[in-house]
């Protein structure tokens, strides 16, 4: 596949910091061992005409995956405030609802993903494990579609709810929030689990899920880190202790949290 437009370098994320690229209307990326189940994931969402993710076109020169490039404002700080509306939080609980339905009836089976979620929170269909602010395109003030399906493996609704609303809500002690959520984390679960319309069983394991979710995403971070993923290492020089914080945070509160399901 050759190109005649120039690569314009896209800001955002860690793993692939300075290696992502927009030529055109396509996005550039490395490939991974487990990109062919990734491709073959975006494919299904393809197929099945779900238009909150981008599509798998092809190979090019280098050996590097070809996305479609999706229009919009993915959320890098300084966050705007409309971003951080409950509005704009209702938006991504509905379309990872719509995620979730859409995804299915995808068989997993022939490809080898990265690492799963823990038990008992994997398994039940392949979460996208993310959803960070920076991996949720907006237009018009509302989630349009998610990026970065790089973590996407066998996992579960409840995992990705958990994931999601950790770090949208904001789940952290209140000291490390610093714009207009701050204060509202409790009212702000309630809305995302609400609107996403999580079943009541799943919510009676939720606290538990954003408890496990918090782990298994720094433990991931911390392998990239002893890997010597410079990009990786930056981020976890500054957020170690804040990570430590929170995770006692939620020991202390799991019971606000639990009540605030209810």
């Amino acid at each position: 596949m050759r190109d005649e437009e120039p690569e314009v370098l896209l800001f955002g994320g860690t793993a692939n910091r300075g290696q992502v690229v927009r030529v055109g209307q396509t996005v550039r990326r490395p490939q991974r061992p487990t990109s062919p189940a990734t491709h073959a994931l975006l494919r299904h969402l393809g197929d099945v005409g779900f238009s909150g993710a981008p599509r798998f076109l092809d190979i090019d020169d280098l050996g590097r995956e070809v996305l479609t490039y999706v229009p919009g404002t993915a959320i890098t700080p300084p966050f705007p405030a409309w971003a951080l509306t409950d509005e704009a939080l209702a938006s991504v609980a509905a379309l990872l609802r719509a995620y979730h339905s859409a995804v299915e009836t995808f068989d997993p089976r022939p490809y080898l993903w990265p690492q799963s979620p823990p038990e008992p929170f994997s398994g039940e269909l392949i979460s996208h494990n993310d959803i960070n602010l920076d991996n949720v395109v907006f237009r018009d003030g509302r989630a349009a579609a998610f990026i970065d399906f790089d973590l996407a493996s066998p996992g579960s609704r409840l995992w990705d709810v958990a994931g999601a609303v950790r770090l949208w809500a904001p789940l952290r002690p209140e000291h490390h929030i610093h714009d207009e959520r701050r204060g509202r984390a409790l009212e702000r679960l309630r809305l995302f689990v609400d609107r996403y319309d999580l079943a009541d069983e799943d919510r009676e394991r939720l606290v538990e899920a954003v408890r496990q979710s918090h782990t298994w995403i720094y433990d991931l971070i911390g392998g990239e880190v002893a890997n010597g993923h410079a990009g990786f290492s930056d981020y976890y020089a500054g957020a170690q202790d804040r990570a430590t914080e929170t995770y006692e945070w939620y020991l202390r509160n799991g019971d606000a949290l639990r009540r605030t399901l209810l």
